[in-house]
C-alpha cells in the first residue's frame, strides 16, 4: 500500500525543533537513569526516577498508559539479559554481570522523543560487552543511511549486515518506526532489508531507528505479562535506539542531550 507524504510523515523545521527539545529531555532522563544502574537497584526505582525527571521538566511519560494487551503501566521499559524489549519495571533487582536495556519516550509540547540503550551492571564479561558494542555500532550504521533519496531497505540492510557479520541475529517482527506527535507513525523500519528497496526517504521524515540484537536466534516469544519480549532460546539480547530526522545536510539525531 502506498503511503502519502502527509504531515504525519514530513515534519516542518519548527516541528523538528520541538522534537529536538523532547529528545534532549529524553536523553537527559536516560543519562541520569544509567548513572543509577548498579547491583541491588530495583527496576521500579529506576522507573520512578525517570518519571520524576520527565514531569519536573514539564514533560509527559509517553509509554505510561500506552495501548496494548493492557495499558502499559510504567515510564520505562527495562529488559534484562534475554529480555529484548518491553520489560515492565518491578521489584526485581539488578545483579552484578547482568546487561540491561532501558527504553524511554518523552512527550514535550505535543512532540515525542524516543531512545534506548543497553549497559552492563557492574563488571560484565567480554561476550556481553561485544554484544552491546555491536548493537550500538549497528544503530549508527543504520543512521548513516538516513539521507534524502535513500530507502528504508538501505537502513535495514546496513543494520542487518553489521549484526549478522558479527554472528548475531535481528528479529523479524519488531521494527523501528516513524515518530512525531504519535509514538508510532509510518513508516515501519525493519532491522533487515535489501538496499534500494522500500519507501524512499525524504527531507523532514523523523524515524526511531532501533536495532534489537539476539545472540542465539532471531525468534522471540512474549512472556505471560503480555508485554515482555524475550529471545526464544533465552540467549542474550541488546537494544539501542535514537530518533533521527532526515535533512538536506544528512541525518540529524534528535535524542541527544543539549545543555540549556
Amino acid at each position: 500500500m502506498m503511503i502519502s507524504f502527509n504531515k504525519q510523515l514530513i515534519k516542518t523545521e519548527l516541528e523538528i525543533k520541538k522534537m529536538q527539545a523532547a529528545g534532549s529531555l529524553n536523553d537527559r532522563v536516560l543519562r541520569e537513569v544509567k548513572a543509577l544502574i548498579k547491583p541491588g537497584v530495583a527496576t521500579r526505582d529506576l522507573d520512578a526516577a525517570a518519571e520524576e525527571i520527565i514531569r519536573d521538566h514539564g514533560g509527559i511519560p509517553t509509554f505510561k498508559g500506552y495501548p496494548g494487551p493492557y495499558p502499559y503501566p510504567a515510564t520505562l521499559t527495562i529488559s534484562i539479559n534475554e529480555e529484548m524489549v518491553h520489560g515492565i519495571p518491578s521489584g526485581r533487582t539488578l545483579t552484578e554481570g547482568d546487561i540491561v536495556s532501558v527504553d524511554c519516550g518523552t512527550t514535550l509540547d505535543g512532540y515525542i522523543g524516543d531512545s534506548a540503550f543497553t549497559t552492563g551492571v557492574g563488571e560484565i564479561d567480554e561476550e556481553k560487552q561485544r554484544l552491546i558494542e555491536v548493537t550500538r555500532e549497528s544503530l549508527f550504521k543504520g543512521i548513516e543511511q538516513m539521507r534524502p533519496g535513500k530507502h528504508i531497505g538501505d537502513v535495514g540492510a546496513a543494520i542487518q549486515a553489521h549484526v549478522e557479520g558479527a554472528g548475531y541475529h535481528v528479529p523479524q517482527q519488531y521494527t523501528g518506526h516513524g515518530v512525531g506527535r504519535e509514538m508510532h507513525e509510518p513508516p515501519q523500519v525493519p532491522n533487515f532489508g535489501v538496499p534500494g528497496q522500500g519507501m524512499a526517504l525524504r527531507e523532514g521524515m523523523t524515524i526511531a531507528i532501533e536495532p534489537m540484537v539476539l545472540v542465539g536466534t532471531s525468534r522471540t516469544q512474549v512472556l505471560s505479562d503480555q508485554w515482555t519480549v524475550i529471545s526464544a532460546d533465552k540467549s542474550l539480547t541488546a537494544h539501542y535506539e535514537h530518533t533521527v530526522a532526515v535533512t538536506a545536510n544528512g541525518p540529524l539525531i534528535l535524542t541527544r542531550y543539549r545543555e540549556d
